[in-house]
């Protein structure tokens, strides 16, 4: 089951290799912030901004109008944080699958930073991405801001295999598993505080 699911016959580890094979010192550089900037350890000041937007929108409804939507933008990262949080560090431990170092051949690929060998399924970082993600996606409507959001998520999950530290299976359940997460948190609270009638 696990060459079918997670191995895709072979294919993972080939998408790693091909995301991997190449790089140059200024990517190296761009890829270390894309991680930097889909690490959980962002949420504080991710949090804060938001925070500050749905204030915003509370306080000055004609500039911005959709305060609601914004607040439950707001509640949804907050409790979506911690569930997705608590499933990435269960799912980690229970399968502790290896990472790239501790799988493959040394020699055979690069990693950038510390190299990590355990816990490789879901990728932290790109469920936070995801997360964060889908969250400002039901807030932010128009098109450019829904491809920088997109550009964002897809990047930083590039990030973790450029960078050695995942495999492609690993960025890509972790992503669902975020989305599936935001989209259930937003539905429950949206159905908690259904639309105010006037």
């Amino acid at each position: 089951m696990k060459g079918i699911l997670y191995d895709w016959g072979g294919l993972n580890v080939a998408l790693f290799h091909a995301i991997n094979g190449w790089h140059a010192t200024w990517l190296d550089q761009a890829m270390a912030a894309l991680t930097w900037a889909g690490d959980h350890r962002r949420f504080p000041v991710y949090l804060a901004a938001l925070a500050l937007v749905t204030w915003l929108a509370g306080t000055r409804e004609a500039a911005l109008p959709g305060a609601r939507l914004w607040l439950l933008a707001l509640a949804t990262y907050a409790i979506g944080y911690l569930i997705d949080g608590l499933l990435v560090m269960s799912i980690k431990s229970a399968l502790d699958f290896p990472r790239p170092p501790a799988a493959l051949p040394a020699g055979s690929f690069t990693v950038i930073g510390e190299p990590e060998t355990h816990h490789s399924l879901p990728s932290g970082h790109a469920s936070f991405a995801m997360l964060t993600g889908a969250v400002l996606w039901t807030v932010l409507r128009n098109a450019a801001a829904r491809t920088a959001i997109a550009l964002y998520v897809l990047a930083v999950c590039l990030s973790r295999v450029y960078l050695g530290a995942h495999f492609p299976a690993d960025v890509v359940y972790g992503a669902l598993k975020s989305l599936l997460v935001a989209i259930a948190v937003r539905s429950a609270l949206a159905r908690l505080a259904p639309a105010r009638r006037d």
